[in-house]
């Protein structure tokens, strides 16, 4: 076996370089093709079933109006159900039909059953399932993601509880009714899900755990779901407010989040299969390919370092709070 490993480690790369030639002509024929298709025929959602997760504030509230413009009936689902309210108002305000608005916890399997169920009992049946609520975690001045292991257990499970278990559970109890309406799920995933960050480890994982499932997912089910993973920038949101209020330097200029609403409705109606908002971001994961240690260099000095002499300096002065981002 070890000869045969050997062989292909010396075959394998040059012939590979001369398929990829080969191919490249045939794939950019059909990427073209594909790309006309998304922007002729764009799915028309009025009537149809839309459910978001995290719909009380931030993107998840954005995303809940820019359907509802279009005409689709709402399901909102937020922990913060006192708050789901206006947003309802909002929602039918602008156009949407018909909204029902139910308090989950995406993190619990039985809450995720619930809310499902509650969807297609009121309106008949699912089109779209919008996984958006997400958490920071708890942030803590000056400890380490490694440290945060022993200081801040349940907080660190709370993140991959609900970036990735939320959105894997609701899925779950989707899948089969949006097989049969042929509907669409898009995941609010995040560019730290591929582009790593100091103290945001956790949440880096969680997030790059949630594409992975969904790509795979797609190899799955082939065309029966559309499935749109969206990877965000910095959004201006109250989880963001909140990361500078922890100490993290935001030094990424911030879009709003009525565009990058208005971009991800947009984009899952066209059946894309990725989105970057805003896609000059991209060009970060360019950089992690192509010149890997000059971002662990760059991100080492830039952010970690600055961050930990700020905290120090701030802890100095004053007691050491703890921020709990969600």
């Amino acid at each position: 076996m070890d000869l045969i490993h050997k062989f292909f480690n010396i075959v394998l790369p040059p012939l590979n370089i001369i398929l990829l030639v080969c191919f490249l002509p045939l794939y950019l024929v059909f990427r073209f093709a594909y790309c006309l298709k998304r922007h002729i025929f764009i799915e028309n959602v009025a009537g149809k079933v839309v459910l978001v997760t995290g719909a009380a504030s931030g993107i998840g509230e954005q995303i809940a109006y820019e359907y509802a413009k279009r005409g689709a009936c709402l399901v909102l689902v937020d922990i913060r159900e006192d708050r789901l309210g206006p947003v309802a108002e909002k929602a039918k305000f602008l156009g949407s039909p018909d909204v029902l608005a139910v308090g989950a916890d995406v993190s619990k399997l039985q809450d995720s059953q619930r809310f499902i169920e509650a969807a297609v009992d009121h309106f008949g049946k699912l089109d779209h399932l919008v996984n958006n609520a997400g958490t920071v975690g708890l942030f803590q001045i000056g400890v380490s993601n490694l440290e945060m292991i022993t200081t801040s257990t349940p907080q660190v499970h709370e993140i991959m509880d609900v970036n990735f278990w939320g959105t894997a559970y609701s899925t779950h109890f989707a899948l089969q009714h949006l097989i049969k309406s042929k509907g669409k799920i898009i995941v609010i995933a995040s560019g730290l899900g591929w582009y790593p960050s100091p103290v945001l480890g956790f949440y880096c994982a969680s997030k790059a755990a949630a594409i992975s499932l969904y790509e795979s997912l797609r190899c799955e089910i082939g065309s029966e779901i559309g499935i749109t993973i969206v990877t965000p920038g910095l959004i201006e949101s109250e989880m963001s407010g909140a990361m500078e209020k922890g100490g993290v330097d935001l030094i990424v200029p911030k879009e709003s989040k009525e565009a990058c609403a208005k971009a991800i409705v947009k984009s899952a109606c066209r059946g894309d299969k990725y989105l970057t908002e805003p896609s000059w971001i991209r060009v970060l994961l360019q950089w992690k390919f192509f010149y890997p240690e000059v971002v662990e260099f760059g991100n080492h000095w830039a952010i970690y370092r600055r961050f930990m002499h700020l905290n120090r300096t701030s802890t100095a002065l004053s007691p050491s709070p703890q921020f709990k981002l969600d």
